[in-house]
């Protein structure tokens, strides 16, 4: 009997030996952390049956337009457990998490990022020219150019490729014109603006900066001549040596190009989608909205801000901007005939309204710019000041709540 019963357990033994190891990676982990693995892996399957990273990355980038930062991280770590090397899952997480002001964390994805571009680029030095623009917005002066150099070479021998194999093709379907990852003649033209920049700030006191600042520009144009964001750019480099009527020429033109898909993009059609493919990015609109009142171009001005407010109202430049140009507007009416003080003070009640939500979000969002402030007060000082109770409301929520897709808690991401 104690025969039979070793040999019993022997069996029992030599079973287990064979089964396939069902821990693998939990080794050396507590029973609640392999649960935890174990629900992670769980939603991560859910999730990539349910959701595509490029899904995932609008869901991220909705929560990050709404400041929910904590929603936003978990949509973005969930797009990282599906394609961990995926950079722009990784730009999006950096700056949740300065935002969440775990600078560290934010620190080490960054690295991550130029370790994965570097890596990439020594194994594959000649495809692929996102790693090489990414370099060079983290870079700065001469090294940030001649990465922009590279990658706008990558660029143009990817174009000549697609364009012979298309012509090999002729009389078979063309291409997905959709296809954002098909390199095109927009992505030279932005590539050559980011060098434009470069000689307009970082580089502007190198010898002979302004031609070449002026060349890369026109190189841009070249590709892409109705470019809103480097028109723009022409109109600022004009303006920096004294054209300004050649600049005001290049903005207006600028403004022409995505303005009015603006104007229209509160209609929901089926063009909308490429309407806001041409409207610039909005920090580069409020850029254009400062251009236009330097230029004393009001009513456009007061046009590109109503459209910024409309899409985004908790940003303080904005508001501030809506004010002063209000300001200036009442200004120049005072100069006017006597029936026109009624439109006079319509414009100063304006300029009081926009520059009261302004200082109140200054101080919600407790933003750090002196200047503003000071100017946001001393003109408020000569409107009457303050607005108070309702009639200056911002009308804002002191708690947002994200919107989901999700029906139930077991959807939700899972950290």
């Amino acid at each position: 009997m104690g025969g039979q019963a070793k040999s019993k357990k022997k069996n029992k033994s030599k079973r287990k030996d064979n089964c396939p190891n069902r821990d693998g990676g939990f080794v050396g982990l507590s029973p609640q952390e392999r649960m935890k693995l174990r629900m992670h892996e769980k939603a991560k399957k859910k999730t990539s049956e349910k959701y595509t990273v490029e899904q995932l990355l609008e869901k991220t980038e909705e929560c990050m337009d709404s400041f929910d930062f904590d929603m936003a991280g978990l949509f973005c770590q969930r797009a990282l457990d599906l394609e961990s090397t995926n950079l722009q899952a990784l730009d999006m997480l950096g700056h949740i998490c300065s935002e969440q002001g775990d600078i560290q964390k934010a620190k080490g994805i960054s690295f991550i990022q130029v370790f994965l571009c570097v890596s990439h680029l020594e194994l594959s030095p000649d495809v692929g020219h996102s790693k090489y623009m990414y370099l060079g917005q983290i870079h700065t002066g001469q090294e940030a150019v001649d990465y922009y150099m590279k990658g706008i070479q990558v660029l143009l021998s990817a174009m000549d490729k697609q364009a012979q194999t298309i012509q090999a093709q002729a009389g078979a379907a063309a291409p997905q014109d959709e296809d954002s990852d098909l390199p095109s003649a927009k992505d030279v033209c932005v590539a050559y603006c980011s060098i434009a920049e470069i000689y307009l700030t970082d580089l502007c006191m190198e010898e002979g900066a302004a031609d070449k600042c002026r060349e890369f520009i026109e190189r841009a144009l070249h590709y892409h001549h109705d470019n809103p964001e480097a028109l723009q750019l022409m109109a600022s480099y004009l303006f920096s040596t004294e054209r300004n009527q050649e600049a005001r020429e290049f903005l207006m033109k600028s403004v022409g190009v995505w303005l009015p898909a603006q104007k229209q993009s509160a209609a929901p059609t089926n063009m909308e989608k490429d309407m806001q493919n041409e409207i610039p990015l909005y920090d580069s609109r409020i850029t254009t909205a400062k251009l236009l009142i330097e230029t004393e171009e009001y009513e456009v001005a007061v046009d590109v801000l109503e459209g910024l407010l409309e899409e985004d109202d908790e940003v303080v430049q904005v508001w501030y901007l809506s004010g002063w140009v209000c300001y200036l507007q009442m200004e120049k009416a005072r100069e006017g005939t006597e029936e026109e003080k009624e439109e006079w003070n319509a414009l100063k009640e304006a300029a009081r309204s926009y520059l009261t939500n302004a200082k109140k979000l200054y101080n919600k969002l407790r933003c750090d710019d002196q200047p503003m402030l000071e100017h946001v007060e001393q003109l408020l000082g000569e409107v009457g000041g303050e607005m108070e109770g309702e009639e200056g409301d911002l009308g804002l929520d002191e708690e947002y709540e994200p919107c989901s897709d999700e029906e139930d808690g077991e959807e939700a991401p899972m950290e």
